[in-house]
């Protein structure tokens, strides 16, 4: 893994936190099923509004070849590119609607991220990597694995254990060798207005 990618923080993170990015680049090393039993677990015990857990994923593994080339036909040509190389491939999908009442779930979208979110620490602490996607065709994903109306496929994810770049055409090399630039806590964290920088972060 590239040291580069570890988090320079400001304030104290947690080590996880640290270490988790997104390779483009991908080991030609196959992830067990125990590992990937632990990860949707973790995705599993997400919070969400009102415990609805409107999450679901489709799984492919690269040692199921057709599955696996199913999978990839649903992502957007330029992350095929370098997806191709992980050993797994999910599709992040959430139900619009609640299940008690049929009300639409405005919170779906964010409970399928912090689902992903828990799967992709999971991940970290596993010496494992997850690159999250939104560019996929969620046509051709809804046509392929049948997926109701009130289900969205909304984001992939490539899972496996980081490798060199040197194997990646050139602009995804760039990507995993550059460094991870984030904005300042006062950019994004408000007081008294929008825009004005709280006194937590000044």
């Amino acid at each position: 893994m590239n040291t580069v990618k570890h988090a320079t923080a400001d304030h104290p993170i947690h080590e996880l936190i640290a270490r988790r990015w997104s390779p483009y680049a991908f080991a030609d090393r196959p992830v067990s099923d125990e590992d990937l039993r632990s990860l949707f677990e973790a995705a599993r015990w997400a919070a969400s509004s009102y415990n609805e857990q409107p999450w679901s994923y489709l799984v492919a593994r690269k040692s199921d070849a057709a599955a696996f080339e199913q999978m990839l036909s649903c992502l957007v040509e330029g992350n095929q590119a370098w997806a191709a190389a992980a050993p797994v491939l999910a599709l992040g999908c959430t139900s619009t609607r609640f299940a008690r009442n049929n009300n639409p779930n405005a919170a779906a979208v964010h409970d399928l991220g912090l689902a992903s979110a828990n799967l992709t620490l999971e991940a970290t602490a596993r010496g494992l990597f997850v690159h999250q996607m939104i560019g996929i065709v969620p046509a051709r994903a809804r046509a392929v694995y049948q997926i109701p109306e009130d289900v969205q496929p909304l984001t992939a994810l490539a899972i496996g254990y980081a490798a060199d770049p040197d194997n990646l055409p050139e602009k995804y090399q760039a990507r995993d060798l550059s460094p991870r630039p984030r904005k300042a806590l006062a950019q994004f964290v408000f007081g008294g207005a929008w825009g004005t920088a709280s006194d937590l972060v000044r």
